[in-house]
């Protein structure tokens, strides 16, 4: 795979980079030197990374190329399981995947149900193996949206740099109980543990700072709104606790108040099926908490180039916004 940007042109040969920096390096009076100055100013390369790559021999000059062993083989750390995944972008460096409602991203003891990081160990091994599965941030169990993975130490290293620096954008869509007013565009609130909930989170004064952006409003006819929110920070649960603190909790959220709603089966299609006990297509369900993430935007590692990811809505979100623009829930 050949690639230009930031670090400029690339290809991948088996475990290795080849990169051609250009004059800079082949005439520089100390390559070495400059190919070190190159990797950590120009490519980005974290110090980390490249003084390991230095030790192991991982660097290396032929002829106008420069070498760089950044795919070297790893275990993947989690049991493959099989199980379809939609992927919404890949390539050596990275991966982002459609996390559906219901599944968590990675396992968390309590039982031996599949995570999203066990389908991606699958969906690693079906292409030849040799990934570790590296998850740059977590999506709640019945939020849905895109999860983004590193692929390679100098993905995962500059992209947790990047959350760290808040420079990965994460914008979500949530239909929320009541009408928002338009003043209401930052909410900025520190989050704690609740002591009375193990699971709950709450706004708390000796929390840690939370930011939440709200860049975009729809009312909804139906006692509702549809809310375009920005993460600026990313504690648990944030967009549902905030919001909540606001008065306006999601639908579907009776972790923190949020009015119950029901989804018709028959509006899934076929494969979603019917309850047991009821007619064909007559079957209702509970409606999850109503917050998806719509879109990711990041730099990719090597490339600096600006990646913008998007994951439609999935059919019970669209379900909730048309039942709500209608009218009242019955």
């Amino acid at each position: 795979m050949t690639q230009a940007g930031g670090g400029g042109a690339w290809t991948r040969r088996g475990e290795w980079l080849e990169a051609m920096p250009g004059r800079v390096l082949t005439g520089a009076a100390d390559r070495e030197a400059a190919i070190d100055q190159w990797l950590l100013d120009t490519a980005g390369m974290p110090a980390k990374l490249h003084l390991r790559l230095r030790r192991e021999g991982g660097i290396q000059w032929k002829g106008d190329r420069l070498r760089l062993a950044l795919f070297l083989w790893r275990e993947a750390g989690i049991e493959p399981i099989a199980s379809p995944l939609e992927v919404l972008f890949e390539d050596d460096f990275c991966l982002v995947v459609h996390k559906p409602a219901g599944m968590a991203v990675h396992p968390d003891g309590s039982g031996a149900e599949a995570t999203l990081d066990h389908l991606v160990a699958a969906h690693y091994a079906a292409s030849g193996g040799g990934v570790a599965v590296r998850h740059i941030h977590r999506l709640d169990k019945d939020t849905t949206g895109p999860v983004l993975y590193a692929k390679n130490e100098f993905a995962q290293l500059s992209l947790d740099e990047a959350m760290r620096q808040k420079d990965i954008s994460r914008l979500y869509a949530a239909i929320v109980k009541g009408t928002v007013p338009p003043a209401l565009k930052v909410i900025d609130a520190p989050i704690g543990r609740d002591r009375h909930h193990a699971a709950r989170r709450r706004v708390s004064p000796g929390g840690q700072a939370a930011l939440t952006r709200i860049t975009g409003r729809e009312t909804l006819p139906g006692g509702g709104t549809l809310l375009r929110v920005e993460l600026e920070t990313g504690r648990t649960h944030q967009i549902r606790v905030h919001l909540s603190h606001m008065g306006h909790p999601l639908y579907g959220d009776d972790l923190y108040g949020g009015p119950a709603w029901r989804l018709e089966s028959g509006s899934l299609g076929s494969a979603a099926g019917t309850l047991p006990g009821t007619r064909s297509g007559a079957s209702t369900r509970p409606g999850r908490q109503s917050l998806h993430g719509e879109s990711l935007v990041f730099r990719h590692p090597w490339s600096a180039e600006q990646l913008t990811v998007n994951d439609p809505w999935p059919e019970d979100m669209l379900r909730l916004r048309e039942q709500l623009a209608s009218g009242p829930l019955a």
